[in-house]
């Protein structure tokens, strides 16, 4: 019931602020935008979490963050700090292909998860309408971790509110 409270909440703060800032987005545009989101976190029964909120995690405590964006492409340039990259594609997983994920195995995702099934995980990509931490917060549940985030926002959210970005030189 939370999770769909929090999807309600969610495409109702996508339109409010769509009309606020007086972006030119018809709204059949954003409620199909919305709605696909909406479904992709009901889909793969994690939570979603703001930029905002996301920096005020990253200043409190324990918790792993994904890029799940082509590290060569992206990550390399340009990342929130203290994230770690792994790979996933943008249509749904929904068997694990390791030929998607840069060769890595499932075993590998859950190395890099942790044994704490319990620890805050989020994980991101581009940009709202991107869906590879789709598929990164949907195999963490399918794998039994429990406190699953995205942030759909992505990168680009990350940036947009000014704050810092790692990269590798």
């Amino acid at each position: 019931m939370r999770k769909i409270f929090v999807c309600c909440v969610l495409l109702v703060g996508v339109v409010m602020l769509s009309g606020f800032m007086g972006i030119g987005e018809s709204e059949m545009d954003l409620e199909t935008k919305s709605i696909k989101l909406a479904k992709e976190v009901q889909r793969g029964d994690y939570n979603v979490i703001s930029t905002e909120e996301l920096k005020d995690a990253l200043g409190k405590g324990d918790l792993l963050v994904v890029d799940t964006m082509p590290y060569e492409a992206s990550y390399k340039k340009n990342h929130i700090p203290a994230a770690k990259q792994f790979l996933f594609p943008i249509p749904d997983m929904t068997s694990w292909d390791a030929n998607e994920t840069a060769g890595k195995t499932q075993a590998d995702f859950e190395a890099l998860l942790g044994a704490d099934k319990d620890r805050m995980l989020v994980f991101y990509c581009g940009f709202v309408k991107c869906t590879r931490s789709h598929n990164g917060a949907m195999w963490a549940r399918k794998l039994g971790y429990t406190n699953v985030y995205r942030h759909p926002g992505g990168i680009k959210a990350w940036k947009e509110a000014g704050y810092p970005v790692d990269e590798i030189k």
